[in-house]
């Protein structure tokens, strides 16, 4: 779908530096902004068939501050779609949108600052409708804005981002197109408008004959009681009855997972049935559609009975809304709007926000489908098919706002085989990738278009990276990858671990080297915001580029970090921003090779190795960059909390003139609890700079904003940054250490404590609240119920776990501080009095057959299987402890499908300490192993001290080989 209104000036040459946060604007009267940077709906049969309209603030009417263009990863504009975005700062100040089509409802993407504790504030905005009032429309920061690094928190303090959220709203009729919308502010709090998406929504379905309703089985419309067991047990006797389950017009609460199987459960539209709510006390807990677990599968932590038995099967979900109340990212936490495994399952028209992820799929489970949904405003992923997910796809799904990749798979332990990811336009992930693939065998990325990658990512990315990706697994990258027909826009950036830029498309071998062949055809990266294709650590062979067209790149057309073997046939380049079309210092392990006379606009030849990553240079003609103006960095100054009365220490702001002729520059001010000088006169000459210094005096407590404006009619002009610091009232409490990390415990016993020591680095007493920890942590301490400006306190916390797996927690000093609470992050890992030893450990054997390798009898899932080369008797599998640990029993199975018929295995156990001395633990013996006991073997043997342990086979009576799923090992 094509936006309307679009307007591209495609003459203009456009530099910029990485580092600029430029903020053209328009402000006071009326105007509409000439528009630079292509939109996501701009390629047609590409991407998700979407049924709404979108217009871009920046293109609308406005009198409020257009900013951006920027791409720097902590500004604002940098997460707006195409990095620009309206402020609307004063009341009645508003952007007007003019319908290019009739519509009914319209979803509105926007952000307001955070407050000083980091829970977020509400505000209103008005919306009118050809001048008249319609509403108030509710606005939050609630679910946005995290801070600090990986997983981040919610505490204000470094690297803020996430900052925008999407509300959705009906008119109560029908618009015209020519009909005006207007946002405005009605004053206070800053509204910062990305877009508007217009559409008509569609009448509600119609309940199907013969249906059973959830409200029959005692859910509650429109309140807050927990409607969790009238779901379940409407769904229970949905699948009991074969009857589809029908949700009404209505919001509904919901505390905790209903668990599907067999069933549909249908709704009225996403726009009339809704399902929310998260456990008011339980907050691991939320509202979500799971499938049952599989035993041993993607899922690792405690099943419950009503969860097992997995994967679901025959399972349709359609028709309705899940939204969450996920503020937070916590990744133990099963708060996804969809989860589970389920086989042979559609999700159909469901619109998923504010969970942690969209659907993040735990398997083994085979085809299942996500097709014609909405996946907005996720703390974590988009979508995830996560260990064992096999011919199943996502398609014609719109994804905007993720905290991490848009959509991946992860073949994490058990192979992902002959998935899809085809029609899906995926925008503005926060962290990571839009679309990727960590390993996995014979996936398809095709017709996709994906934009505005802001940090730690690409547009689409293919590795061996995370946990448990290798050969050892066969979960590594394998067979035949096809990227076809995909756009990527403004795609890439930076990645503020390794300090380098990340390629639109981007290959990594960081687990081992990929060794597959990956066709990248008939595809667009356009305008990327550093190089376009990057080859990054492992050796990379071998990727077929055929019929690509780059255009645009803020450095690079090939960033060379790692060994790489590609082909390149009719290949494309224009506008490389580097000016040079490679950079490589891996000498011959990098191994290019030219098919044809289609590749124009670059050369081999044109290659350098500087050893230093230069800032980008965008000059590609239909982007969002400023156009070779006034620029000016940083785009936000950030204050640290400062007593009331007293003014801090200088920030400053660089204004650069990145034109050809003189700039005239106005008087620069200030707004709000802020004071400037500045060196930039009446004139800024080409090339030249100049600075502001900016200082903050805040008059009042809590959050103060302001805005720094240097007028000037150039190109870019004005130039505005955002100002933001907190007033205190001479209380600041800090903790030491900032979190506490417990060694793995038993579940059931208590650690011994660690101390946060808290101060008050302030010069007034504080007033405290009552300290507290939540999760499996407790606490004693000193704090009483005041701080001296100069003390401290401490408070000694302890774990206990309840359940094994990693427990999480938070220790809160409440206070009259204006950043309060002060938060300790508590974490531990838990595990079980007699854990399987043998769990995830590393294996050696003196054969395999196909990919039936040792690792799967360690992998906890008994439907993956080792087997030896066949009529080669006696054969052996070694697992490796870790360390000399005493074993008593030992647990042997083979995967519990009937088809796997009865029969008997000789075998024999030796243990050693040193993997050269091995000495006999139990003689060869033959156990059998019969489906209706669950294809198991026990073996049981007085205790030995053993880091190796080693299984001989030497006989099978059911196949000419030695097999085995599981290998399990015990104390006792």
């Amino acid at each position: 779908m094509k936006k309307t209104g679009r307007l591209r000036a495609w003459t203009l040459a456009v530099i910029v530096a990485m580092t600029a946060g430029g903020q053209a604007s328009t402000s006071g009267t009326a105007a509409a902004a000439t528009t630079r940077a292509e939109s996501p709906f701009d390629f047609p049969g590409r991407g998700a068939t979407v049924p709404f309209t979108e217009i871009e603030a920046e293109d609308a009417v406005t009198t409020g501050q257009v900013i951006g263009s920027d791409r720097v990863y902590t500004h604002l504009p940098s997460e707006a779609s195409g990095r620009r975005a309206v402020t609307l700062s004063g009341s009645g100040q508003y952007v007007e949108f003019t319908l290019t089509k009739p519509a009914n409802g319209v979803t509105v993407r926007y952000s307001i600052p955070d407050n000083s504790a980091g829970t977020g504030q509400d505000t209103t905005a008005d919306l009118r409708v050809n001048g008249a009032h319609v509403k108030d429309l509710p606005l939050t920061s609630r679910y946005g804005w995290f801070y600090g690094g990986y997983p981040f928190n919610n505490t204000p303090g470094t690297n803020p981002h996430h900052f925008y959220d999407e509300t959705r709203t009906m008119f109560g009729s029908t618009l015209a197109a020519g009909d005006k919308v207007r946002i405005q502010s009605t004053g206070g709090i800053p509204i910062t408008v990305d877009l508007a998406d217009f559409e008509v929504v569609p009448n509600p379905v119609a309940r199907p004959a013969g249906s059973l309703s959830v409200d029959d089985f005692g859910a509650v419309r429109n309140g807050t009681t927990d409607s969790t067991a009238a779901f379940q047990a409407a769904v229970d006797a949905g699948k009991a009855q074969g009857k589809v389950v029908w949700i009404p017009e209505g919001t509904y609460t919901l505390w905790d997972h209903v668990v599907v199987d067999g069933v549909t459960l249908a709704g009225a539209g996403p726009w009339y049935s809704v399902l929310t709510g998260r456990h008011p006390t339980d907050r691991k807990r939320g509202v979500g559609i799971y499938g049952k677990y599989v035993t041993g599968g993607g899922y690792t932590g405690t099943i419950r009975p009503h969860e097992a038995g997995g994967p679901s099967r025959n399972v349709t979900l359609k028709d309705f809304a899940i939204m969450g109340e996920i503020t937070e990212r916590v990744d133990g936490d099963q708060v996804n709007a969809i989860g589970g495994a389920m086989t042979d399952s559609v999700v159909d028209n469901v619109w998923m926000q504010h969970t942690k992820v969209g659907a993040w799929m735990d398997g083994p489970m085979d085809n299942f489908v996500i097709k014609n949904s909405r996946i907005l405003d996720q703390t974590a992923d988009g979508v995830n098919f996560h260990t064992g997910v096999t011919n199943s796809r996502v398609t014609n799904t719109f994804v905007r706002n993720s905290g991490d990749d848009g959509l991946a798979m992860w073949a994490d332990r058990v192979p992902n085989v002959n998935n899809s990811f085809d029609h899906n336009t995926v925008v503005a992930p926060i962290l990571a990738n839009n679309i990727v693939t960590y390993g996995g065998k014979d996936i398809n990325i095709t017709d996709n278009v994906v934009s505005d990658t802001l940090t730690n990512g690409g547009g689409i990315h293919v590795a061996n990276r995370y946990s448990n990706v290798n050969s050892t697994y066969g979960t590594q990258l394998a067979g035949t990858h096809t990227v076809a027909r995909n756009t990527l826009l403004r795609a890439g950036n930076a990645d503020y671990n390794w300090v380098f830029g990340i390629g639109a498309m981007w290959f990594d071998g960081a687990n081992e080297p990929i060794n597959a062949t990956i066709n990248v055809t008939d595809t667009d990266i356009l305008d990327s915001s550093y190089a376009a294709v990057q080859f990054i650590q492992g050796n990379n062979k071998t990727v077929n580029f055929t019929n690509v067209k780059i255009d645009g790149t803020g450095t690079y057309m090939l960033q060379v970090q790692s060994g790489a073997t590609a082909s390149f046939t009719n290949v494309r380049a224009d506008h490389i921003g580097a000016g040079i079309s490679i950079h490589s210092c891996v000498g011959g392990s990098w191994v290019p090779q030219l098919i044809g006379t289609g590749n124009t606009g670059w050369s081999l030849t044109s290659t350098v190795c500087t050893g230093t990553w230069p800032a980008p240079n965008y000059i590609y003609p239909g982007g969002g960059a400023s156009p070779g103006g006034l620029t000016g960095s940083p785009g936000l100054l950030s204050f640290a909390a400062r007593q009331v009365g007293t003014t801090s220490p200088a920030q400053t702001v660089t204004v650069t003139n990145g034109g050809t002729s003189a700039a005239p520059i106005g008087s620069v001010t200030v707004t709000g609890d802020y004071a400037q000088t500045n060196t930039c006169g009446t004139s800024l000459a080409a090339g030249a700079s100049c600075t502001v210094s900016v200082t903050f005096r805040p008059t009042a407590t809590g959050t103060r904003t302001g805005t720094l404006t240097v007028p000037s009619t150039a190109p870019g002009g004005p130039v505005t940054a955002g100002l933001t610091g907190v007033g205190s009232n001479g209380v600041s409490l800090s903790a030491s250490p900032a979190g506490l990390s417990f060694a793995s415990r038993v579940v059931g016993t208590t650690s011994p404590a660690q101390t946060v020591t808290v101060t008050n680095n302030g010069t007034a007493t504080a007033d405290l609240g009552t300290v507290a920890t939540t999760g499996d942590f407790a606490q004693t301490n000193t704090c009483g119920t005041t701080l001296a400006a100069g003390a401290s306190c401490t408070a000694n916390v302890t774990f206990a776990p309840t359940t094994t797996g990693t427990r999480t927690g938070t220790l809160s000093v409440p206070s009259d501080d204006a950043n309060s609470p002060l938060t300790v992050g508590l974490s531990g890992t838990a595990t079980s009095a007699n854990p399987n030893l043998a769990q995830g450990r590393p294996t050696t054997e003196t054969s395999h057959t196909q990919t039936y390798v040792s690792g799967n009898a360690v992998d906890g899932n008994a439907n993956t299987y080792w087997e030896s080369a066949g009529n080669a008797f006696p054969q052996s599998i070694t697992v490796d402890l870790g360390q000399a640990t005493n074993v008593g029993r030992i647990v042997l199975k083979l995967p519990p499908a009937t088809a796997w018929a009865t029969r008997s295995q000789t075998i024999a156990v030796t243990g050693s300490t040193d993997n050269a001395t091995y000495t006999s633990v139990a003689a060869a013996t033959s156990y059998t192993f019969n489906p209706a006991t669950a294809n198991t073997a026990t073996l049981t043997f007085p205790t030995t001290s053993s880091r190796y342990v080693r299984l001989t086979f030497s006989a099978n009576t059911g196949w000419p080989a030695a097999q085995l799923s599981e290998l399990e090992a015990y104390a006792s």
